[in-house]
């Protein structure tokens, strides 16, 4: 696969994460996920973390409801089977670490804050 295929590959998926949270989509939320997911915030209390089965359920439950949000992805760095991007959508920025699976890109890890 070359690294236009691998940088359109990592584009999808965090495509995936972000329309699938502002539309509810599990299924692709789903699919943009690794099973070991950990995503962070800072709060005043400290980390606060989010696992997959969590973001999962937010999605089901109606995720950003705003199926017409806008949002910009960059795909910052790849190189062979990792990858980092970010998201800036209208609550969020993220910013992305990804790896390469047998099933395809998966997001690992987020670290996000809010933002507007």
């Amino acid at each position: 696969m070359s690294d236009s295929d691998d940088t359109a590959g990592v584009a999808a998926i965090a495509a995936d994460y972000v329309e699938g949270w502002y539309t509810g989509d599990v299924a692709r939320m789903d699919r943009a996920l690794h099973p070991d997911l950990v995503k962070r915030t800072m709060t005043d209390e400290g980390l606060r973390a989010v696992t997959k089965e969590r973001m999962l359920d937010m999605t089901g439950q109606g995720g950003g409801e705003d199926p017409s949000a806008e949002f910009e992805i960059t795909v910052d760095h790849l190189s062979d089977t990792i990858a980092s991007a970010h998201v800036l959508s209208p609550e969020y920025l993220d910013y992305l670490h990804l790896q390469k699976t047998a099933d395809g890109w998966k997001i690992v890890n987020v670290l996000f804050r809010t933002h507007g």
